[in-house]
């Protein structure tokens, strides 16, 4: 398989190139593993101000569409790469994929999937990372607050109100910034958040575990807590994951049963990888949804 600069000579010797390229190797990959492959890829790195990049119900459309006459007995390799997005968009879609696949989900991070997007890698069996990749925090955010760091700073307020009556009137300019019934809301989505990742682990990752509900909170416990991830930009990568215990298994040497133009898994993933940002590098796609078929929604930059 190629490297970057491969692809993109690639690339540029076809007609139609980016879709034949990216579907080429997404077939390739579905010979190597005869699963079936869904890749969605987002364009947040190349297009960081732009809205609509983020995981959103409208996608359900997509995975409708990329899951439509799939064999569902091959179970599902779901490349995953994404900024997160919003929470009930990511439930729906969950259960959307476990009623089509059930526990027969693997997720790859080829380079990152954060926030929600590492709430529905921790719904797979196993995900698959490379020494490049990371997940993220799972704490909610709010206009772009962490739901965590505001119930924190609240905390702290109480307490030092309470040692120091005189810092009242500091802490009202800060606290004003909240509107009525903020808080509860960023406490609410915390604990929606915590439960449906713990229901997910319980139910597949560790189903199998002697003490799944044990297993599954030690993971929640870590990934929602501001004060062990410190920031929801966070990149957490294998070695942090393997030591709560998350089922990541190493990308580098997973499968080496080599192909006609694919020596082994990595080389399959991270080929497909830069397809995808060479597409978002040169086009005003912001989001794409593709299965190994070809058949793809692709979501494009509105100008006005």
């Amino acid at each position: 398989m190629p490297n970057w600069e491969q692809v993109i000579k690639e690339i540029n010797s076809v007609p139609n190139p980016y879709d034949s390229v990216r579907r080429k190797y997404l077939d390739i990959m579905y010979k190597y593993t005869g699963r079936n492959i869904i890749a969605y890829y987002s364009a947040f790195i190349q297009k960081p101000d732009i809205d609509g990049t983020g995981i959103e119900d409208s996608d359900k459309n997509a995975f409708m569409q990329a899951a439509h006459g799939l064999d569902r007995s091959l179970g599902l390799d779901l490349i995953l790469h994404t900024p997160g997005g919003n929470i009930a968009a990511t439930e729906s879609l969950v259960y959307y994929l476990k009623s089509l696949f059930g526990n027969d989900i693997r997720v790859f991070i080829p380079q990152i999937a954060m926030s929600a997007g590492t709430m529905i890698s921790l719904a797979a069996k196993e995900i698959v990372m490379g020494k490049q990749s990371n997940l993220g925090p799972i704490d909610p955010q709010f206009g772009g607050m962490s739901c965590a760091a505001v119930l924190e700073e609240f905390n702290t307020a109480l307490e030092d109100i309470k040692n120091n009556p005189e810092s009242a009137s500091l802490w009202a300019n800060i606290i004003r910034k909240y509107h009525p019934t903020f808080l509860g809301d960023c406490k609410k989505a915390i604990d929606w958040s915590e439960e449906m990742v713990k229901t997910w682990l319980m139910e597949n990752m560790f189903v199998d575990s002697e003490s799944p509900d044990v297993d599954a909170s030690r993971v929640v416990a870590y990934l929602s807590s501001h004060n062990n991830t410190y920031s929801h930009a966070r990149h957490i990568h294998i070695n942090d994951l393997k030591k709560i215990g998350v089922n990541v298994i190493p990308l580098e040497g997973l499968d080496n049963n080599s192909i006609d133009q694919c020596k082994d898994l990595q080389d399959c993933v991270l080929t497909i990888h830069h397809s995808y940002m060479n597409v978002f590098a040169n086009y005003a796609a912001l989001k794409v949804v593709e299965n190994h078929k070809g058949i793809a929604m692709i979501t494009n930059q509105v100008k006005r």
